[in-house]
Parts: C-alpha cells; structure tokens; sequence
C-alpha cells in the first residue's frame, strides 16, 4: 500500500476528553492501525510538549514520529531516544515579529483588562497565550490585539479556540507563519510527501487553517458547532466530516479519524476491519 501521513490533533480529536463518549475499542483499532509500516504519524497539538508526553502515557497513545506542538509554533522529531526541537522550522517563523519577544509583546497588551496570561509552562519564544471569556467581546479584543501589533509591524496569526469542559477561551498569539497548517506543509515539503498522501483530522478552532486549506481534512463528530458552522460555510472540497455507523462506531474521536482515513483511502478499509 502507498505511504500514509496521519497527521491529529489531540484533546477532543484522539484524546476522548469531550463531551461525549468514546466507542468502546476505537483507540486500540487506531494504535494497531497507526503501527504499520507505511503509516506515519504526527501529532498536532496546541498543548506544549511535556503535556503531550503526559497525554501519551495517560491516554495509552501510540508514540508519533514527529509531534507539532504549541499550536504549530515548535516541531519535533524523535531522535536518539529523546524529543529533538527543530530548528530549521524555529529559523522560518522567527522574522515574522521582528526581533521581539513573547515579552515584549505581552508588555503592549497588558493593559487589557479581558486577557489573563496562561500559566509560564504554555508560553514560549514564539508564541504567548492568553484566557479570555468566552461569553461576548472576544472579537472586539482580537482586533484590538491585532492593531496594536500591527502598528509595530509584527505580523503575527492569532488563533481563538475554546476549551468546552472549563469554558474558557483560549487565544494564541504566533508568527503569522506558525500554525498547525504551515507546520504540516512544512514538514510535508522537507519529507516528501504531497497533498494525496497526507490526512489531517481536528475539532476545533485552532484546527481551522487545516480543516479548510487543500490538505485533506476530518472533522470528527464531536466538532465544536462553532466550527462545524465555520466548515459548512466555508464549504471546502477537502474535507469529510465524520458521520458514526463506521465498524459500528459513533464518529467521535479516533472512530472519527478511522472513519475519514477509510473515505481517503478505502484500500485501507479490510484492514481496519480486521484489526477489530
């Protein structure tokens, strides 16, 4: 079989830390799945890289070979038994805010009083992340963050997100070219693969820049509706949202993921079916 490059998100995409309930046995048909040869594996991730290894051991998730971490502002690569941050990819993003730190960005918004700093753990060189209540406003606050960040002539991409279980939102302020879908086509460049041969899978916000760019894309059946309304508006032709009733299971999570992997390459379909 061709080569496959299974690219996933994590909370609410693999990891069944949603609303809604995991389909008994979906993980352990992903994990056998994702263990063949052809199949490559990357985990795009807003979470930094020492909770993505928590999640691992937590979850019993498969180890990846590369990890996109950050909301696509650091990538790594297993190496020599330990996780290796690349580099080329911290030189390509870098220009985009002129030589200024997360700190010094933080010193031209600290002022809005909406915006609450994330925890020191989840920031970074290259991207700093705020709370910020999902209840109204947020949009009136993204753009005032976006002048005031232009007029400094820092081109940067926020991503909004929200997370459902503690109700709050979540905003990322990044390099205009750090996010999950310049990571993924960066990589795709630097190892080779092209658009046939790559799948992406997601569920929220911060999965937006993928979820409607060419790269095909799933949306597993436990999408915020937020997003669900942003794909259907958008109506992208790359992209297949996952309905349930596949090996008899409800769409959501990595039964999703299966699901939109059996629709992209239905020649992998028997051997999904018999890894039940």
């Amino acid at each position: 079989m061709s080569p496959l490059l299974l690219c996933t998100d994590l909370d609410r995409t693999l990891i069944p830390n949603g609303n809604q309930p995991e389909s008994p046995g979906a993980r352990t048909i992903f994990s056998r799945f994702v263990s063949r040869e052809e199949v490559g594996l990357v985990y795009v991730s807003g979470r930094h890289l020492a909770l993505i290894e928590q999640a691992i051991e937590e979850y019993q998730l498969p180890l990846p070979d590369v990890i996109i971490a950050d909301v696509g502002s650091t990538i790594y690569r297993f190496e020599q038994g330990v996780w290796q941050q690349w580099r080329a990819w911290d030189e390509a993003i870098a220009e985009a805010w002129q030589g200024m730190s997360a700190e010094a960005l933080h010193s031209l918004l600290e002022d809005i009083t909406a915006l609450k700093l994330q925890e020191q753990e989840k920031q970074n060189t290259h991207k700093l992340s705020y709370y910020l209540p999902v209840d109204g406003g947020h949009q009136a606050v993204i753009a005032d963050i976006e002048a005031r960040l232009s007029a400094k002539g820092v081109r940067s991409n926020l991503i909004w997100s929200v997370d459902e279980i503690q109700h709050i939102g979540l905003l990322d302020i990044l390099p205009a070219d750090a996010n999950k879908l310049h990571a993924i086509t960066f990589l795709m460049q630097h190892d080779g693969y092209d658009d046939k041969h790559v799948v992406f899978s997601g569920d929220s916000g911060n999965d937006l820049d993928v979820l409607l760019s060419p790269v095909q894309a799933i949306l597993v059946a436990n999408a915020d509706d937020e997003v669900r309304a942003a794909v259907k508006a958008a109506a992208p032709e790359n992209i297949y949202v996952a309905k349930g009733n596949f090996l008899h299971m409800n769409g959501c999570y990595s039964a999703g993921i299966l699901e939109g992997v059996a629709y992209y390459r239905p020649e992998y379909m028997p051997l999904i079916e018999a890894m039940q």
